[in-house]
């Protein structure tokens, strides 16, 4: 859900170029399957198509080639952080919540109890749209990081 919101966000934003979004776990049990149909669905009840997501593994050789690394929950954080092999890549990882105001510091350390966006996986479709409002606020918190990130780079 979060690669399909936050992609959207940024080409609505007219950040879609500089801005690449992908998505990966952190497990190998799903590669290659669709997305849930309950997320599929509650992504279509507010807009989104999620139908063309496909699960893969995230590989620690990416690390190079990306500026930032999200994570959902402290879980992935941790087991991301543990994949890096230097703290720059250490630092790219952050939890998606932490762009929320008032929830993370400037290296994304949590400084509230509940930045885990939880897994709706053994929950009913409720669930799915819950976590998506969650993640629909994040995200647009975390495009606005973002804009701060590319404006500042284009001022060099």
């Amino acid at each position: 859900m979060g690669e399909v919101v936050l992609r959207r966000l940024a080409e609505d934003a007219g950040l879609g170029h500089p801005v690449e979004v992908d998505s990966a776990g952190t497990g190998d049990w799903h590669i290659g399957e669709r997305a849930d149909p309950r997320a599929v669905a509650a992504l279509a009840a507010r807009g989104y198509d999620g139908s063309a997501h496909r699960a893969r593994q995230f590989d620690p050789r990416w690390f190079a080639q990306r500026d930032l690394v999200v994570a959902l929950d402290r879980g992935h954080e941790r087991t991301l952080r543990s994949w890096a092999s230097t703290d720059v890549d250490r630092v790219k990882v952050r939890l998606l919540r932490s762009f929320e105001p008032g929830r993370g510091d400037a290296v994304g350390r949590r400084s509230d109890a509940d930045l885990d966006i939880p897994d709706p996986f053994y929950s009913g479709r409720q669930a799915f749209a819950d976590v998506l409002a969650q993640v629909e606020r994040a995200c647009e918190a975390l495009l606005e990081h973002m804009r701060g990130q590319l404006g500042a780079a284009a001022g060099r």
